[in-house]
């Protein structure tokens, strides 16, 4: 088996790439390194026996190339956290990008094609969310990833094709919250609103796993499915298990809603079209606000998935990890 990743050198990619090396796979992952901790995942990954091919799956040259002998793929590339991009950079990657894939992908032949879809196509939905809950996206990103994802699905029976839905990742490798466990690692985390609003984050290696078993079921052709941590839990509960997890104090100051949102408003309307990634925008705003929660009976039922870590074991696990790599 030959699995080929997109993305693979950023967090839930290099993860993947490595536990398909583990399971006795050959790897090519396609992606970019353009900071040292790409680089580095890079480097382990050819460490352990993998190949990476450096490049954009905007380039169709490089996609073909990248396809010929593969198997599998698992595509998680995306145009994500960028906010000093103009609209079109996401349409190119998110959209285009995923086109160039799944026609290289048919002229392969592949025999799975896993999309790495998101829970961003929800926007603000409310209330308990499954695979049949309309799709709202409230952002470019979430617009893009819900447009490729309707383009990948169109591909099938020509690419046989299964959606992953993916919620809030985190773990060891992970950058995004890295930022929170050091707010609260220091004594500087504020609460913006009432912290009651829901998530229900994945510990990455469950995730991982559940990925697996999308591109192994073959009843998962054409089907999407949500993958989430086991239950969800509010912004005060996230935190209290990040302090109790650092031996930290869990108590935390509480600031209101409104004049960050302006603030956010203001910032991304003012740097965004100057292609300044401003230092808050909406986006980073969703963790104090959006409340998400998920029905995963669908990849219970049909993978035979079920996440394992809930978010103290997961906070605990992350926490020592950082503690390994100095960042705290």
């Amino acid at each position: 088996m030959t699995v080929l990743i997109t993305g693979g050198t950023g967090f839930i990619g290099s993860r993947l790439a490595l536990r398909c090396l583990d399971a006795g796979e050959r790897v090519r992952v396609l992606a970019l390194a353009n900071d040292a901790v790409q680089e580095r995942n890079r480097a382990t990954i050819e460490a352990e026996g993998g190949e990476v091919v450096l490049g954009s799956i905007t380039d169709r040259k490089v996609v073909q190339a990248a396809m010929d002998g593969v198997n599998a793929v698992f595509h998680l590339a995306a145009a994500q956290h960028e906010m000093n991009v103009p609209d079109q950079h996401f349409r190119d990657v998110n959209v285009e990008g995923t086109r160039n894939l799944l026609e290289a992908a048919a002229a392969a032949k592949v025999e799975r094609f896993v999309h790495g879809s998101t829970i961003g196509v929800y926007g603000a939905a409310e209330g308990r969310i499954d695979e049949s809950t309309p799709m709202r996206p409230d952002n470019i990103y979430g617009q893009t990833k819900a447009e490729g994802e309707k383009l990948a699905l169109s591909y099938v029976p020509r690419v046989p094709v299964t959606a992953i839905r993916i919620a809030e990742v985190y773990g060891p490798g992970d950058r995004r919250l890295l930022k929170l466990f050091k707010a609260i690692n220091k004594g500087r985390f504020v609460m913006i609103g009432r912290g009651d609003n829901r998530h229900q984050p994945i510990y990455v290696d469950d995730l991982v796993e559940g990925m697996r078993l999308a591109r192994m079921r073959p009843h998962a052709v054409g089907q999407v499915f949500i993958l989430a941590g086991p239950e969800p839990v509010t912004s005060v509960e996230m935190v209290e298990a990040i302090a109790a997890a650092l031996g930290k104090d869990k108590r935390a100051p509480r600031v209101p809603m409104w004049p960050f949102m302006a603030a956010a408003v203001v910032l991304e309307s003012t740097l965004r079209p100057l292609g300044i990634q401003p230092p808050l925008h909406r986006r980073r705003m969703d963790f104090f606000r959006k409340s998400l929660w998920f029905s995963t009976d669908r990849a219970r039922a049909d993978l035979g998935f079920a996440a394992k870590t809930d978010f103290r074991r997961g906070a605990e696990l992350t926490a020592l990890w950082y503690a390994k790599q100095g960042e705290l």
